[in-house]
């Protein structure tokens, strides 16, 4: 339940944060979401203080806001790369998450011996190493150059309200017409196949992930493996999201974002068709969820980094961080949705019926991508150029 709200207050904040970005900067943006998290494990230590679950909960909602601020710094990354190197500044921000998945659970031990020595519930005491590294996210966020807001007139160098000369900015891009606003991008984007098709992907990649990652440790459990083959799986699957995604990045820039897409496809239906044989199997085997859940979590980081990058190339400037923003948002509440619906589906039909729930989420992408397909950019032909300006007339008005 706390991870649920975790997820669900990412998808509630990520707009919020992508249109504050677009209007004042990724810096404002970006300190914000890791000011909101840092506040939230204070609630969170509130509401374990006083035993009141609807605070706790509320807490758990508010550091999603930090999760939410984590994902966009990988297009904070991409403002200052450029073009060029839009999938290896990405996957590089991507690849960092490595640290802390590593570096988190063994803060579980001195945390709980931290909240014992202040006199809390030892299961608080890691939200005091939460809030102190949410902190000093902030922290880092606001030393960050912030590009000046927005406007019709400015030009390429402007002079912030302050006097301070804002020059090449770090984590932001110059914007020369105003952002685009929430329906004006969401019909743009509805008629542009190729962005369009990017959004499906970052959503349906982080719905298949969050469906079979969040039940594989309940089915285990059911076919009685011990609790340090389940961490096992789950650490190997936490590698596959993260560890090579610098690879991804490196495919998207040398053949194009729909490459890393395509094998990212493969890699869930390998995926998927080791997790129906498990649950077609007799009894589970240990070998076979193990790589299942590795190509989960490399699929899950091909679509986000494919998708990301497809986006990011395929829409005009002035759209770009609003639809990042929409991105993000639709991807965090769709996890929430499949993991709301996980439990009642495994109940229902066992693990053959999560893995058949992924199938139908694939099948949605695949759909999605009869239009794109063909405009997309591959090996070998012309690249297409991203929409221009004058394609969002009709949408503005």
């Amino acid at each position: 339940m706390s991870q649920r709200g975790v997820i669900l207050g990412a998808g509630l904040i990520a707009y919020p944060l992508a249109a504050l970005a677009a209007r004042t900067g990724r810096r404002k943006a970006l300190t914000l979401g890791f000011g909101i998290g840092t506040l939230g494990a204070s609630v969170v230590l509130a509401g374990v203080a006083t035993g009141f679950l609807p605070l706790f909960m509320l807490g758990m909602m508010m550091c999603g806001s930090a999760t939410a601020a984590g994902l966009q710094a990988r297009y904070a990354a991409v403002d200052v790369a450029g073009p060029a190197a839009t999938g290896r500044a990405m996957s590089l921000v991507v690849w960092a998450t490595t640290i802390g998945s590593v570096l988190g659970p063994n803060f579980t031990g001195p945390g709980a011996h931290l909240g014992e020595a202040l006199g809390m519930h030892p299961l608080a005491g890691p939200y005091l190493i939460s809030m102190a590294a949410f902190a000093l996210a902030a922290l880092v966020a606001s030393t960050l150059t912030s590009a000046p807001r927005a406007s019709t007139t400015q030009s390429n160098r402007t002079v912030e309200d302050d006097g301070t000369d804002d020059g090449a900015a770090v984590g932001d891009t110059t914007i020369d017409t105003p952002p685009l606003g929430l329906m004006a991008a969401l019909r743009f984007v509805v008629a542009q196949p190729i962005p369009l098709f990017a959004i499906v992907t970052i959503i349906t990649g982080q719905m298949m992930m969050t469906n079979v990652m969040v039940m594989t440790p309940v089915h285990m459990h059911h076919q009685e493996f011990d609790l340090g083959a389940i961490g096992l799986v789950v650490s190997i699957h936490i590698a596959g999201m993260y560890a090579l995604s610098p690879i991804f990045g490196w495919m998207s820039d040398r053949w194009g974002p729909g490459t890393v897409i395509a094998s990212g496809v493969a890699v869930f239906v390998a995926t998927i068709t080791l997790g129906v044989v498990d649950a077609l199997a007799p009894v589970s085997s240990m070998r076979l969820l193990t790589t299942a859940l590795l190509l989960l979590g490399v699929g899950w980081s091909m679509f986000l980094i494919g998708g990301s990058a497809l986006l990011t190339a395929s829409v005009p400037h002035h759209a770009k961080v609003t639809l990042q923003g929409v991105s993000d948002s639709a991807m965090n509440l769709g996890g929430a949705l499949m993991a709301a619906m996980a439990g009642t589906v495994l109940a229902a039909g066992g693990f053959l019926w999560i893995n058949l729930m992924a199938t139908a989420v694939l099948l949605i992408t695949l759909a999605f991508a009869v239009r794109a397909v063909p405009l997309m950019t591959w090996p070998g032909r012309a690249t297409p150029s991203a929409p221009d300006d004058h394609h969002l007339e009709g949408a503005e008005r």
